[in-house]
């Protein structure tokens, strides 16, 4: 069994930065893909990003292109989120998430094996 878990959330200013960090447990991370997906209060998972198990290749939601970066250190069984340029709407509960069966996965929640407990991210105006 995995465990994930998150870290680095907290409260910002709007056009601000967070970096997120995942730790895994276990020794088949680096064959896993991740993602993370954020929550709003009243609003369904959506996804933010996914990274392929070497890093070779990343998905970035519309919302999040050009302001957040996906990235991951297999050595440290860690994934990270940089969030740069944050707004308001950004704020949420943001979860890790792993996928252990074979192929990239789609942008659906059921697409995922394992979550973390999720970390909140504010963004004040």
């Amino acid at each position: 069994q995995v465990q994930l878990v998150e870290s680095g959330g907290g409260m910002v200013q709007a056009g601000g930065s967070l970096r997120l960090s995942c730790a895994a447990s276990g020794p088949t991370f680096s064959s896993y893909y991740m993602g993370w997906f954020r929550q709003a209060p009243g609003k369904e998972h959506e996804f933010v990003a996914s990274i392929s198990w070497n890093g070779g290749r990343t998905v970035y939601a519309n919302s999040v292109k050009g302001r957040y970066t996906i990235s991951r250190t297999n050595a440290k069984n860690t994934v990270y989120l940089q969030m740069n340029a944050l707004k308001p709407e950004d704020t949420a509960v943001y979860y890790c998430a792993g996928r252990e069966r074979s192929g990239f996965p789609t942008m659906g929640v059921r697409d995922y094996d394992y979550w973390g407990q999720g970390t909140q991210v504010t963004v004040s105006s």
